[in-house]
């Protein structure tokens, strides 16, 4: 019994961190938006998407084929789609097309340049001085254009994006904690955990070790002294934003083969990102990052049968409600700076 219940915890776990990776990812860009622009960027969760979606565009290219003659049939001609990569480069070509997924972020990454680069310049830079319910209603409003025409592009159902072959199957993690062979838990989903730490500990790297990040972080405190000092804020503006958007994306991309990209995954992790800033505390990265494993963590646990037994539905308001609680004791979130969205 007691075997049984660490089973379910442990699982449990590694179910809320990888959800809270997700999150804390989404949270981060979002987060670095806020805090050095102002902007309260209700269409990241369209960028999340539109990673996604980069992966399933770079394997469509990557399986672009041609019909040629089945030579394991002889009784009659048949033909066989095969990709032009497998046709050009044998096995070589069958192990790209296999990682298609993760070799995806070389061409996410500078997709989602564009598309930051294109936002800020063509539309945000106009709201940087306007209200938060104005930010919040266009970007909202451009969320929703996004999405709809990733509808008409990609049609409205989900794609299957599977994960690389050798990592499609399960880990045995019960026999690294000593609770036998019942506990296992897919690859992929411990992959990225892993890569959303990587990915997280690379953006607090080059926030605290190079240049441009220092003034990125004199910016999260003090935009207007950065800007006397002479610095070019308009341009760290859209990089700040164009990096936001890639942090987002590349999210997406390894999130592809969890959850099959449609044109309304962004939605479904808008407002749990946005409650997640709010939880950690608007404009704090540290905030966003704790605040994300933390709630993914709770949900996961909420959702298991023995706790709906004792409050029924407390999955779908866990986050909801732990949102409540710390903003009645904490307006500022948890680790928000006093004064921003705080009377």
């Amino acid at each position: 019994m007691l075997f049984n219940l660490m089973d379910a915890i442990l699982l449990q776990l590694l179910n809320g961190l990888d959800k809270g990776g997700a999150y804390a990812l989404i949270a981060l860009g979002l987060t670095l938006a806020f805090g050095t622009l102002g902007i309260v960027n209700f269409a990241h969760g369209a960028l999340f998407m539109l990673g996604a979606f980069c992966a399933v565009t770079f394997n469509k290219l990557l399986t672009v084929s041609k019909s040629v003659k089945d030579e394991s049939i002889t009784f009659f001609d048949a033909y066989k789609e095969v990709p032009y990569l497998e046709i050009w480069w044998g096995d070589t070509g069958a192990a790209i097309i296999d990682y298609a997924v993760p070799l995806s972020i070389l061409f996410a990454v500078p997709v989602m340049l564009l598309v930051g680069w294109v936002l800020e310049r063509g539309f945000i830079q106009y709201f940087y001085k306007r209200d938060h319910a104005s930010q919040i209603l266009f970007t909202f409003g451009m969320a929703i254009v996004i999405q709809e025409i990733v509808r008409h592009i990609f049609g409205a159902n989900p794609i299957p994006t599977p994960a690389p072959d050798v990592v499609s199957g399960s880990a045995n993690i019960g026999q690294y904690f000593g609770l036998g062979d019942n506990v296992v838990y897919p690859w992929w989903r411990l992959i990225y955990l892993g890569f959303s730490l990587c990915v997280i500990s690379a953006v607090f790297a080059f926030l605290k070790f190079t240049t441009f990040g220092m003034v990125v972080r004199a910016g999260i405190q003090n935009r207007e002294m950065v800007g006397m000092l002479g610095i070019n804020i308009e341009r760290r503006f859209t990089i700040v934003f164009s990096l936001s958007a890639v942090v987002a994306g590349v999210a997406g991309v390894m999130y592809a083969p969890i959850v099959p990209p449609d044109f309304h995954l962004g939605m479904d992790f808008l407002v749990l990102t946005f409650v997640v800033v709010v939880v950690g505390g608007m404009g704090s990265l540290p905030g966003a990052v704790a605040a994300g494993f933390l709630l993914g963590v709770l949900q996961s646990f909420a959702s298991m049968n023995e706790v709906k037994a004792i409050i029924p539905g407390i999955d779908q308001i866990i986050i909801y409600l732990v949102a409540v609680v710390v903003l009645l004791v904490r307006p500022r979130g948890l680790m928000g700076v006093k004064g921003v969205f705080e009377n």
